[in-house]
């Protein structure tokens, strides 16, 4: 229609004018939806490989936040499924980061992309999505009243938790702050034998490719970065039975200045690291910031648990209106319990490497 009437205008002009004419009009759009001037064609289409309104930039990892959300055999507590949401989001930073990483050709060995498959499998066997019947999950630093958190999974741990509770050396207090501890070191038991697992198939599956005779072929610093990674975490559960055992039998000291496990944990391994008398002075001051924030996040935690209780009691009912606010309040509490539990774990990975790398220049 417009180029008709750009036609039906121009004849009888002068050329001047009419060239002028077309530098005011502009290119005319091209006929039908497919012209190379289309929006269609023009504005950029959205990757079929991820979802607008997933949780997660990566698809793989958007399918593991659903299955464990839909999955009813897994049966993952609000609290267990923030803390896989918090996992799942430094998984995909740090696959980010390797990306770029290998673009810039610093990867060439490989050691880094197999390090992020294994955390990998390890988020997979430690939240039961890996498919195996036997896999189970591992307790958090929040307390609950299950049956399954009662059993401590080791007999020399159930011995030093009963003569603790019948000593009479702790306040109720103290005994709730050592029964964290005691949780947490079952909680690293288990998590170094879901990496030992998993580095003992990809071993199997490595041998079945790799004839003997390749076998000189594979990087040296790939298998050390493994075993690196199991004696460090075998390390840390071993001070952390010693000190469970000092605690059990000589009660808190003056000196215990932290009351979170993770923190304790850290504070131990700082202190035995080659940190300068003013690095250790100052991971000691970031330390404190570490424990506020845990803190935080634990409240959020429970707020979360009792927000989800109320919730199903008053689904019960039908209030739709009532069950709308308290939907509403239980959706801001998973977020800022999402939110708080991924930076938790970040500054906790992020104080781990600063030791590591203090113990490392000892070598």
């Amino acid at each position: 229609m417009a180029s008709r009437r750009v036609r039906a205008v121009s004849r009888g002009l002068p050329p001047l004018l009419l060239l002028l004419l077309l530098l005011l009009l502009g290119p005319l759009p091209a006929v039908g939806h497919g012209g190379k001037y289309s929006r269609e064609k023009n504005e950029p289409e959205l990757s079929p490989k991820r979802d607008p309104g997933g949780e997660f930039r990566m698809e793989k990892l958007n399918q593991l936040w659903e299955k464990a959300r839909r999955v009813s055999g897994l049966q993952l507590s609000p609290v267990k499924l923030s803390e896989l949401h918090a996992d799942l989001k430094i998984q995909e930073r740090d696959e980010f980061s390797w990306k770029k990483l290998k673009a810039e050709g610093l990867d060439e060995d490989g050691e880094k992309e197999a390090k992020l498959r294994r955390n990998l499998n390890v988020i997979l066997a430690k939240y039961g999505l890996d498919g195996r019947k036997d896999a189970r999950m591992v307790t958090s630093n929040f307390l609950s009243d299950g049956a399954e958190e009662d059993s401590l999974g080791d007999p020399r741990l159930e011995k030093l938790w009963h003569k603790a509770k019948t000593s009479g050396k702790f306040s109720s207090e103290e005994l709730d702050k050592l029964w964290r501890e005691f949780q947490h070191h079952k909680e690293k038991v288990h998590e170094y034998n879901v990496l030992l697992e998993t580095l003992s198939r990809t071993d199997e599956i490595q041998e079945n490719i790799i004839s003997p005779s390749d076998m000189s072929l594979v990087k040296e610093e790939v298998l050390h970065s493994k075993h690196t990674e199991l004696k460090d975490r075998l390390r840390g559960i071993n001070q952390g039975f010693d000190r469970l055992r000092k605690v059990s039998h000589q009660g808190y000291g003056a000196e215990s200045e932290f009351e979170e496990p993770r923190v304790i944990d850290l504070w131990d391994l700082a202190r035995s690291a080659n940190f300068t008398e003013k690095e250790l002075e100052s991971f000691r001051e970031e330390l404190k910031h570490f424990e506020a924030k845990i803190e935080k996040h634990n409240h959020y935690q429970k707020q979360l648990e009792v927000s989800h209780e109320k919730l199903k009691h008053v689904e019960s009912f039908g209030d739709r209106e009532h069950v709308s606010r308290n939907k509403e309040k239980y959706a801001l509490l998973e977020e800022k319990t999402k939110e708080l539990g991924y930076k938790v774990k970040k500054h906790f990975q992020d104080l781990s490497s600063r030791i590591s790398r203090a113990r490392h220049n000892e070598l």
